[in-house]
């Protein structure tokens, strides 16, 4: 096995830390900064993206890696000697499908890597901590075995009344205070406290303007999604568990997807007392619910009798919108579909892509289109999904067909030629890439 290899797999120390994490569950941890050596620099640099964006300082992977033993020993004694200084974040604006932008932060390259190498050592503390409700960002775990745990709800009977929530920027809403409160319940080491601290308390840039905002985590750090999940385990997920389900008169289950989450219920009364005291709740650590995208949806499986195709009621979760649906043989499911506006958003995009590459030569088109269209699938590709995949194809292909044809004032397609195109360059075939319904695969 190479240097990298072995550097690149989980070390015995930290395999040490998430055992006594298991066995002491109250227990506090002391010394964790010291594992923060050059091996862990060195693991947490090949987990860097080649291609992403870069931050202020302009460093690329590829630039960090002419010196890499040398910049990674200097990054090492700078941290040792607590000298080492988070640079700016650069803030930039995606665009979302409602016409509203997401504020990402994107850190310098070599503050990447401390990030990360934070990451690891966190989650090898906090992994045996976090419940089974939590799915976002968690080793081996995904938002279709999110999808897959409301399936078993459903199929226990706890499944009759959804509680679909949103949480209004909650990484922009994080209380930094609380958050370095909650860590230290399990970790004492001051030192890696205050690198945390560091990664936290860091100015933005967003184009010309400077700030230093004294709340939040900014969207896109190495770092965020896991303290995002330290944050809401101990905010929602514990809280859930140990206060609230102990008082209900059926059952419930949480599902969470970093802070994206539902609540099943059995009773509509337990469903209404949660969610009358959960804005109270979130309020006590600086985070308040969307009222237009908060509800409580009727969900109750119909009965045989009852002959409409459609079930009382549907809710959104992870890009998908579930629903009872009668099956081939008569007896309802619950089913899963694209949301139609990520829909909508994903045709947007394959047309525009479409657009924006019309003057590439058609090989090059092919396979980014279908590089695209398989990407949507591996997602979306689930059981009685395979309309809204068909959809997606059919608009693709008309996309395609429409800006060949507009490559110049000669390049007119007829639609007999693009069939012959399509008989050369085949595009990807709707179909289930992922069995959501059931066990995991």
């Amino acid at each position: 096995m190479s240097q990298a290899s072995i550097w690149e797999s989980m070390s015995p120390e930290l395999q040490k830390v998430t055992e006594r994490a298991r066995r002491e569950p109250d227990g506090q941890f002391h010394a964790l900064a010291h594992l923060i050596d050059v091996p862990a620099l060195f693991r947490a640099f090949h987990r860097q993206r080649i291609d992403a964006a870069v931050g202020v300082d302009g460093v690329t992977q590829e630039d960090y890696a002419q010196e890499l033993l040398g910049n990674l020993q200097n990054l090492h004694e700078r941290l040792k000697a607590q000298r080492y200084r988070h640079q700016p974040i650069r803030r930039v604006h995606i665009p979302k499908g409602d016409g509203r932008t997401r504020p990402l932060g994107i850190s310098a390259f070599e503050d990447k890597i401390v990030q990360d190498a934070v990451r690891e050592v966190l989650q090898a503390v906090y992994e045996p901590d976090f419940l089974d409700s939590s799915y976002g960002f968690r080793p081996g775990r995904s938002a279709h075995d999110a999808i897959r745990s409301l399936h078993a709800a459903a199929t226990q009977g706890a499944l009759n009344w959804v509680l679909e929530a949103d949480i209004t920027s909650f990484f922009d809403s994080i209380d930094r205070t609380q958050l370095l409160e909650m860590l230290r319940e399990r970790v004492a080491d001051g030192s890696l406290l205050r690198l945390v601290s560091k990664c936290l308390h860091v100015g933005v840039l967003d184009g010309t303007e400077y700030t230093t905002p004294d709340v939040g985590t900014a969207q896109g750090s190495v770092l965020s999604p896991l303290l995002g999940n330290i944050y809401l385990h101990h905010v929602l997920d514990r809280w859930f568990q140990r206060e609230v389900v102990p008082c209900l008169h059926g059952q419930a289950r949480l599902v969470r997807y970093a802070d994206d989450f539902v609540i099943a219920f059995e009773c509509r009364e337990d469903a209404e007392r949660v969610w009358k005291v959960l804005p109270k709740r979130l309020g006590r650590y600086g985070l308040t619910l969307q009222p237009d995208k908060t509800r409580l949806v009727p969900f109750e499986r119909p009965s045989e009798q009852q002959q409409d195709g459609k079930g009382p009621g549907s809710f959104d979760f992870l890009g998908f919108t579930l629903f009872w649906r009668r099956g081939l043989r008569g007896r309802w499911r619950l089913a899963c579909q694209t949301r139609s506006s990520r829909l909508r958003r994903a045709i947007g995009a394959v047309a525009e892509w479409c657009r924006r590459q019309r003057h590439l030569p058609l090989e090059e088109q092919h396979a980014g289109l279908k590089r695209r269209l398989q990407g949507h699938f591996n997602y979306f590709g689930v059981h009685g999904n395979l309309k809204a995949l068909s959809s997606l194809v059919w608009h693709a292909t008309r996309a395609w067909h429409k800006w060949l044809s507009r490559r110049s004032q000669r390049s007119w397609v007829s639609w007999e030629r693009m069939q012959d195109l399509l008989r050369r360059f085949p595009l990807p075939v709707p179909r289930v890439v992922v069995p959501i319904w059931g066990s995991k695969p």
